[in-house]
């Protein structure tokens, strides 16, 4: 009989490509991953692993069971929610990853008007970048992601429901004395001789970053790279750099100029599940709570 633990063990392998990603997922060790895996070998029989150098990955029969095995986890999830839920009540845990940028304007006040109308239902938030959150969803450790769909390395298929929420508009972030804020939109290419504030090296807003400078004739001179946006704003703030960030980063009350670039940019904001957990009225409450939120200004629907 299956083991639906180590199942997901073999699940995560395949998505994650390494035991030491898997361990550090779960925080476990790398030679427990190893031991449950070996022992689900045992269980099924077969052979799921073999060695490539240094590396283990997965033979065609484990390939083949992680592929079952998602549909698998899904279809148990699904169930004990729906025996939980027989009255259509949400409750349990909704895990929703979200980039940073929309924490505050948008889960925040979803999360807390859920607490409210469902007391037991409760919502585990989770920092979740464009470039993780499409693979932390597949992988089920989140179970409702907002991001944008415009991040092209993510495969997005058929397996994952997109719900649109509306653009986001990226800006260029200026010093509040800096002599291009007399202008009301900035060309790009005025900008090769700045030290530039950017998020971490492969992130999503990193890339279109150097994509877009590139685009307009040079290379971005970095000053820092931070992963949280407040440090990166408040290095602008203190006449230190520009940036470019998502509209919906930047409050009201930051010391910073924000312009909106000649050729505008805009990202796709949207909500994405897993389609085996579309019924499930816990999810359906959290997606129907962020669908449902106040107008925000740098959300454009």
């Amino acid at each position: 009989m299956l083991n639906p633990w180590r199942l997901r063990l073999l699940v995560l392998l395949d998505n994650l490509g390494t035991v030491r990603a898997v361990a550090q997922s779960l925080h476990l060790s790398p030679s427990t991953v190893s031991q449950q895996l070996a022992v689900l070998e045992t269980e099924t029989r077969t052979r799921l692993l073999e060695r490539s150098g240094r590396r283990v990955r997965l033979t065609r029969t484990g390939v083949l069971l992680a592929r079952r095995g998602r549909e698998i986890l899904d279809r148990m999830t699904e169930t004990e929610a729906e025996l939980r839920a027989l009255n259509d009540e949400p409750i349990g845990t909704v895990r929703l990853g979200v980039f940073q940028s929309a924490i505050h304007p948008l889960a925040v006040p979803a999360v807390s008007r859920l607490a409210d109308s469902h007391p037991q239902l409760h919502v585990e938030l989770v920092e979740s970048e464009p470039h993780e959150s499409g693979s932390a969803l597949r992988a089920g450790e989140v179970d409702v992601i907002v991001t944008t769909t415009d991040y092209v390395e993510f495969p997005w298929g058929g397996d994952l429901e997109i719900t649109p929420l509306g653009t986001d508009q990226v800006v260029l972030l200026l010093p509040p004395d800096h002599p291009l804020t007399r202008r009301e939109v900035v060309d790009l290419a005025e900008c090769a001789g700045e030290a530039w504030a950017c998020d971490r090296a492969g992130s999503y807003m990193a890339g279109l970053t150097l994509r877009l400078c590139r685009e307009s004739g040079f290379e971005p001179k970095v000053a820092c790279r931070f992963g949280n946006y407040l440090l990166l704003i408040e290095h602008v703030e203190a006449g230190r750099s520009v940036a470019l960030l998502p509209a919906l980063a930047v409050a009201p009350h930051h010391a910073v100029v924000t312009r909106e670039l000649t050729t505008p940019v805009h990202r796709n904001v949207a909500i994405v599940v897993r389609r085996g957990t579309a019924p499930r009225a816990a999810v359906d409450a959290v997606v129907e709570a962020l669908l449902d939120h106040p107008e925000i200004p740098a959300l454009k629907t």
